[in-house]
């Protein structure tokens, strides 16, 4: 039998703790709520979650710094929550590395869906896939690993997959709706902005090779150029 996916609340408000576990339970997650981000960063190894999540304005220790310490150690996917939704809020916490940004006050049955398609996103089975291989550039998504001149470079899951997706295609052009769509699926219900952020991303950390490159389409979208 398929394990109960659990789901950590990391909120200094009780209630939108409460509400949310009452939602989440009633979809048969099992929940732990916490109020502050250092016990959040203390239970997750304990608590060993599916997904986590994460307040941004917290007391002490704040979601932006709660996330970049979760990157340092997991993938482990995560939600945030906020009050703020300007892009430039959005954006930041794409680029720390969550999958999704949800905007107070919210939905509590969006956020159910959006909690149910990123973990859809992260159990999509990963035995059929396979390497990608170019001059000083080894993508293996089996392994998820990434090296350049032979040095394995520190990248999201994501960042992979969509580094995989363009590789796979050489040369051919994608607009952001078909990559959010192979790369984080038709039931993503986040901005198609993510795409632009992880490129720049991609970009900023595998530098630039006269082999190939991430080339962006203006009007249209990127494609993975091969020299």
């Amino acid at each position: 039998m398929k394990p109960t996916p659990k789901i950590m609340v990391v909120d200094d408000d009780e209630n939108i703790c409460e509400l949310v576990r009452l939602y989440l339970t009633k979809e048969n997650f099992e929940v732990v709520v916490v109020h502050d981000g250092l016990t959040a960063l203390e239970k997750i190894e304990e608590e060993v979650p599916s997904l986590v999540i994460l307040d941004i304005m917290m007391p002490g220790m704040d979601g932006w710094e709660v996330c970049r310490e979760i990157r340092k150690m997991s993938n482990l996917p995560i939600i945030m929550l906020s009050a703020k939704g300007e892009s430039f809020d959005k954006i930041l916490g794409l680029e720390l590395g969550s999958d999704d940004y949800v905007v107070k006050p919210f939905d509590p049955k969006e956020l159910v869906a959006r909690v149910k398609a990123v973990l859809r996103r992260y159990e999509s089975p990963r035995t059929e896939r396979k390497q990608v291989i170019y001059p000083q550039l080894v993508i293996n998504l089996n392994e998820y690993t990434v090296k350049v001149d032979g040095k394995e470079v520190e990248l999201a899951p994501k960042e992979i997959e969509l580094l995989y997706f363009l590789a796979s295609h050489p040369n051919k052009v994608f607009n952001r709706e078909q990559l959010i769509e192979k790369v984080w699926g038709y039931d993503y219900l986040g901005d198609t902005r993510t795409i632009d952020v992880h490129v720049k991303r991609l970009r900023a950390k595998l530098g630039s090779n006269p082999h190939w490159q991430i080339k962006t389409v203006w009007g249209v979208g990127y494609k993975f150029e091969v020299n």
